[in-house]
């Protein structure tokens, strides 16, 4: 069962129509992923999966941000997670029969962007800016970003962007098929997110997990090769000197000097 006592980094707002609304909830970090979190992240999808008064949840950050991604600010860095925790986090949500929905408003970073892009259908506001930041970090981007990133770009540009770091807009995301769904005005996001959901709701439950398993399947399948890889490659930079100098320069606010180590 999706209740909130489960939670202490997620809001969950249960509606009438089997409808539910999971919020990050860490806005004064701007939803940044601390190791409570990203245990959370693990579980939200399979407890949702697993409650029968449930048919669709929205996916949505707390304040002005969707996620920025792991928190690396020296009150509450987030640890090293297992592989395994990592995985999961991204296998739960393709293994999922029931529809997810992200409503994205403000930066969708790292592994936040990442969540946000493998659900089944991605709204994107004006002020959304989706990049996965694992590399200004010193880090392999490895959450799921070379899995989902090549399928909704295509390969090249996603290179690009996963060796980069750079961020997309949300008008630009659209335009390239990271999100379904754009509105143009930011209070529009989370109630055009709820009219795809309540309309979902109101179909065949059946058929409508009949009509995404295959995709899923195959994203499962592609995931089974790429994420054992990117994972393995993220484990190794995030014992880098050049990690460390990230997060230092994070916490010191000034740039990053890499040297390869």
């Amino acid at each position: 069962m999706l209740t909130q006592e489960k939670y202490q980094r997620m809001k969950i707002e249960r509606r009438a129509n089997g409808v539910v609304v999971v919020s990050l909830n860490r806005p004064e970090k701007m939803n940044a992923i601390d190791n409570q979190l990203h245990h959370e992240m693990m579980t939200f999808s399979r407890d949702f999966a697993d409650d029968p008064d449930l048919r669709v949840l929205v996916l949505a950050g707390e304040g002005k941000a969707f996620c920025v991604g792991g928190d690396f600010s020296a009150d509450s860095a987030i640890d090293m997670p297992s592989l395994t925790e990592a995985r999961r986090i991204i296998d739960h949500i393709l293994e999922c029969e029931k529809p997810i929905i992200s409503a994205v408003q403000g930066y969708a970073l790292g592994l936040g962007a990442n969540i946000a892009l493998l659900c089944d259908v991605v709204v994107a506001g004006p002020d959304a800016k989706f990049g996965d930041t694992h590399v200004k970090m010193g880090i392999g981007a490895g959450d799921g970003g070379q899995l989902i990133w090549p399928m909704l770009m295509g390969v090249n540009r996603a290179k690009y962007y996963l060796m980069t770091g750079d961020m997309i807009g949300g008008q630009e995301a659209a335009d390239m098929g990271l999100v379904g769904f754009y509105v143009e005005d930011t209070k529009d996001l989370l109630p055009k997110a709820l009219e795809i959901a309540d309309k979902l709701a109101a179909g065949p439950p059946l058929a409508i997990a009949a009509s995404k398993a295959g995709v899923n399947a195959y994203m499962r399948a592609v995931s089974a090769s790429v994420m054992p890889i990117s994972l393995q490659a993220e484990g190794m930079t995030l014992n880098s000197r050049d990690h460390q100098e990230a997060v230092a320069a994070f916490q010191e606010k000034r740039p990053a000097k890499f040297e390869g180590k």
